[in-house]
C-alpha cells in the first residue's frame, strides 16, 4: 500500500501565501515525478506544478512565478510554495506520485486533498 498525505491547507487573504507539503510512505521502490494538482468547484482537476527524480520542475503557464514546487527525494516528500494567492487559487490541490512499488510495478498515486480558501 501507499499513502500520499498533504497538509498546510487553510483560509488566507488574497495577496497572502500557504505551503504546502505532501509525504509518501508504504511500499515504495522508486519514485519518479510528484507533483500538484487542484480542483475548484464545478471544475476539472488541473495540474500545478510537476518536479522529476531529477529536479525537473513544470508549472501551468498561468501560474509561473507565483508557485514554487520542491522535492527531497530521500525523504519522499514534495513540497508547494504559493504566493500572492489570489480567490481563483481557491480550490483543493491533490498530491500526485508516478512511482515504482516494486523494481516492475508502476503506478499513480494521488492524496486525499488539501483545501485552500483565498479570501478577497
Amino acid at each position: 500500500q501507499v499513502q500520499l498525505v498533504e497538509s498546510g491547507g487553510g483560509l488566507v487573504q488574497a495577496g497572502g501565501s500557504l505551503s504546502l507539503s505532501c509525504a509518501a510512505s508504504g511500499m515504495i521502490y522508486r519514485i519518479n515525478g510528484m507533483g500538484w494538482y487542484r480542483q475548484a468547484p464545478g471544475m476539472q482537476r488541473e495540474l500545478v506544478a510537476q518536479i522529476t527524480d531529477n529536479g525537473n520542475t513544470d508549472y501551468t503557464d498561468s501560474l509561473k512565478g507565483r508557485f514554487t514546487i520542491s522535492r527531497d527525494v530521500l525523504k519522499n516528500t514534495v513540497s508547494l510554495q504559493m504566493n500572492s494567492l489570489k480567490p481563483e487559487d481557491t480550490a483543493v490541490y491533490y498530491c500526485n506520485a508516478d512511482l515504482f512499488t516494486t523494481r516492475w510495478e508502476r503506478g499513480t498515486y494521488w492524496g486525499q486533498g488539501t483545501q485552500v480558501t483565498v479570501s478577497e
